[in-house]
């Protein structure tokens, strides 16, 4: 079962691509204390020290003298740590509310989608400047705002899911056997909706990344931590005379962000070949 999903998933070069990038950026994260064991906030050089003018700095450093590589490093720990936890939390929402939306229907669908349709009327990227301004720029406050405007497509997904699989034979056999409601939309119907909530996690990661740096970049990140959108904020009043300071941490975005969206679109072709097949 895992190699013939690995097979379909290896056809798919740029979904191999954005996997060995991703997973650059994820040893990066993970061996950031190592490799820089100094913290990315001290001054290490004259300010607005050129790329590849030492080899001990090679790709200089900003306005206050910091490395930009350290930089980098540390900021792909927070943009993973926030992508990856605020779309776990956005999944533990979206998904008890799509399952039983879609199961139970009538009157619960309704005010359950009512409900989704609130958050989804609000524009995604307002509500999370709203909600970390409120709870004070951290982390935490970061992760719970991203998660709180990022689940109502999980939750319709889900839906729609739960939606074309209630009335599957196996389902009405579990009922017609005494099964609790509970027991079947755990262990009958949400094992099945798994291939597109996958799918659907990767790109939350990704849209998720891209909501922590444009916050950071407003000044609303956390304070305490280095991230790429600080960083490209930072850099904003001297990009004619410092370019590299900007451009560095966007790129790092910008790979990151492609590569979770090419195996998004990897995993949908290993999950669902034969949508694959179709669209060919």
């Amino acid at each position: 079962m895992m190699a013939d999903f690995w097979k379909r998933f290896a056809r798919n070069r740029g979904a191999v691509i954005g996997l060995a990038i991703l997973a650059v950026v994820i040893l990066v994260a993970l061996l950031a204390p190592l490799l820089f064991p100094q913290s990315p906030w001290r001054m290490v050089q004259r300010p607005f020290l050129p790329p590849f003018s030492m080899d001990q700095y090679p790709l200089g450093t900003d306005a206050l003298g910091r490395d930009v590589i350290s930089g980098l490093a540390y900021g792909a720990q927070v943009s993973l740590l926030v992508g990856l936890v605020s779309t776990v939390a956005a999944l533990l929402i979206g998904i008890p509310i799509g399952a039983l939306a879609g199961y139970f229907g009538g009157w619960v669908d309704d005010a359950l989608m009512r409900f989704t349709e609130f958050f989804q009327t609000v524009p995604s990227f307002a509500l999370a400047i709203v909600l970390v301004a409120i709870f004070q720029p951290s982390i935490e406050s970061i992760i719970a705002a991203i998660a709180i405007v990022s689940w109502p497509p999980v939750a319709r997904l889900v839906r729609g899911e739960v939606l074309s699989l209630r009335s599957r034979e196996y389902v009405e056999a579990a009922i017609l056997s005494g099964q609790s409601n509970l027991t079947i939309i755990l262990r009958q119907v949400l094992p099945n909706t798994i291939s597109p909530i996958i799918v659907l996690a990767s790109l939350m990661v990704a849209t998720a990344i891209l909501l922590e740096s444009s916050l950071s970049f407003l000044g609303l990140g956390d304070p305490n931590l280095m991230s790429w959108g600080y960083m490209i904020g930072a850099a904003r009043t001297v990009i004619r005379q410092a370019w590299w300071l900007s451009f560095f941490p966007g790129v790092a975005i910008l790979l990151t962000v492609l590569a979770l969206n090419l195996i998004g679109e990897g995993l949908n072709d290993a999950l669902n070949p034969r949508l694959a097949r179709r669209g060919k």
